[in-house]
C-alpha cells in the first residue's frame, strides 16, 4: 500500500497506580512527535500517513505506555484506504 492512509488509534491501559490518561499522553507525545498529521478527539486519535509509517509510529505508542508503567493494553485500530489518498481534510475540512 503506496497510497495515503487513515488509521484511527485507541490504546486503552491498565495500572494499578496510574490513571490511564497519564498514559494515554504518552501515546499521543509519540504521535505528535512522528510528523504525521494527526487529530486527537475523545475516543482515538487518527493518523494521516503510509500505513508502514502509521503502524510502526502504532508500535512505539504501545510501548511508550508500558514504558510509563502501563500494565495491559486494549489496542483498537480502524483503517481507512483507498486507491486513491485518504486525507483527514476531505472528510473534516467542512467541519472546521
Amino acid at each position: 500500500m503506496t497510497k495515503t492512509v487513515n488509521i484511527a488509534l485507541q490504546i486503552l491501559p491498565t495500572a494499578s497506580d496510574i490513571h490511564p490518561y497519564t498514559l494515554v499522553d504518552k501515546a499521543i507525545e509519540i504521535i505528535a512527535g512522528s510528523g504525521l498529521k494527526f487529530r486527537v478527539t475523545p475516543f482515538e486519535t487518527v493518523m494521516e500517513g503510509s500505513y508502514d509509517e502509521i503502524m510502526e509510529v502504532v508500535k512505539h505508542a504501545q510501548q511508550a505506555c508500558y514504558d510509563a508503567g502501563a500494565e495491559s493494553l486494549m489496542t483498537y485500530i480502524k483503517i481507512q484506504s483507498s486507491r486513491e489518498d485518504v486525507m483527514i481534510e476531505d472528510k473534516m475540512g467542512k467541519y472546521e
